[in-house]
């Protein structure tokens, strides 16, 4: 969020490098950092710290059938990633060297449509020990009566959601004795300083953290109620234990003094709030632009202004990865590396003008192709999806 080698968090790293780096026992940045991520965020009572998201949420998941006793957790299909471990990998494409029966574990319903969460608790009942979802990607949780509405803004409030997609899992998941557990590992600490949680006024039993909450720094976190967090506890007596997420660099001291530093400076600067700023004004620059080349149907804009998305579309209006694969070669001729949009504090005017000026030499290649074909445009092979068997 705060941008690539800021020297305020690089210096709070090298601290902790001076302290030791890693040391036999918890140390006191660590305490200071749990402390810390507790007081900012609606859930959390506790916290373990891991390297990675894949860690994170897989401690979730063993959280929650160590808690329920239960077997299957639900995921959305929209929602591209959760672990590079079995228990999700195994759904996708990607699924060699994986097990079978851990990836049937895994149950699958679309965002936004309950009646395919409330169809997976029917065909399991009493089965499912958690439903795992992002709150929001530049696809965010409908209103109460189904429909989208506008996109998401700070502006509305959390009050604006209330009863919503989100509200209707979480309520779903209690009311069958499964935990609602939320992925921030995106939205945490760009949305909003206390994460989407804060931004749709919802709590869940159990969230992920990582990417932007050290800046960059390996660092991630499982945060929840302390009712279902204790699970990995080992000061319970008599309890049987849950080996849920013990690693020799999982709260390595340079990350955990970059996280303390990184949180102080989106506090104080506000990072979240010009995160959102600075993407309705480029969501509306780029619109502009399109619209002059007549392109405006053929590469899209989505989503809320702190998480945008773009589409690119062929002569026909549909997808199209080797159009996709033009404008990122175009964009990147005029010195903008564009495969996605991650706006950070780093960006400024000078960007914002460099980007716009880049994005309207790029779409006059990119209306030649719609008008006479792209296979003469690509200066190499058009981009692949990720998900895929082969390479």
């Amino acid at each position: 969020t705060i941008g690539y080698a800021d020297e305020r968090v690089n210096a709070a790293a090298i601290r902790q490098i001076e302290n030791g780096v890693n040391l036999t026992r918890a140390t006191e940045i660590e305490l200071e950092a749990a402390e810390l991520i507790c007081d900012l965020i609606p859930c959390a009572e506790m916290v373990k710290f891991g390297k990675n998201g894949s860690n994170v949420t897989t401690a979730a998941v063993k959280i929650a059938r160590a808690y329920t006793g239960r077997r299957y957790v639900c995921v959305p299909r929209q929602h591209p990633f959760f672990s590079f471990d079995d228990w999700f990998i195994g759904v996708t494409a990607i699924k060699r060297g994986t097990l079978d029966d851990h990836a049937a574990t895994t149950l699958v319903f679309d965002y936004n449509d309950m009646g395919s969460l409330k169809a997976l608790f029917d065909a399991y009942p009493d089965q499912i020990a958690a439903v795992m979802l992002e709150p929001a990607t530049h696809i965010w949780p409908h209103q109460a009566n189904g429909d989208p509405g506008l996109p998401p803004d700070p502006a509305h409030g959390p009050d604006h959601y209330a009863g919503g997609f989100l509200h209707q899992v979480r309520d779903l998941a209690h009311a069958n004795g499964a935990l609602f557990i939320l992925d921030e590992m995106i939205t945490g600490f760009r949305w909003n300083l206390r994460g989407a949680q804060a931004t749709f006024g919802i709590e869940a039993d159990l969230a992920t953290y990582g990417k932007a909450m050290a800046n960059g720094f390996s660092l991630a976190a499982v945060v929840g109620k302390r009712e279902f967090m204790e699970v990995g506890s080992i000061d319970k007596p008599g309890m049987e234990r849950t080996f849920l997420l013990s690693s020799t660099h999982g709260a390595e001291m340079p990350a955990l003094g970059a996280f303390v530093e990184a949180t102080r400076i989106n506090a104080a600067e506000d990072v979240p709030g010009h995160l959102w700023a600075y993407g309705a004004r480029l969501k509306a620059g780029l619109a502009e632009v399109a619209g002059r080349h007549g392109v405006q149907d053929h590469i899209v804009m989505e989503g809320p202004a702190v998480a945008l998305n773009y589409v690119t579309r062929d002569a026909t209006g549909a997808p199209s990865l080797p159009m996709r694969t033009l404008f990122a070669q175009e964009m990147l001729k005029r010195g903008v590396m564009m495969p996605w949009l991650a706006i950070s504090q780093a960006h400024g005017e000078t960007e914002l003008a460099m980007t716009l000026e880049a994005f309207d030499g790029a779409l006059g290649v990119y209306r030649q192709a719609l008008d006479a074909g792209v296979e003469t445009q690509l200066n190499g092979p058009a981009i692949k999806p990720v998900f895929r068997t082969h390479n």
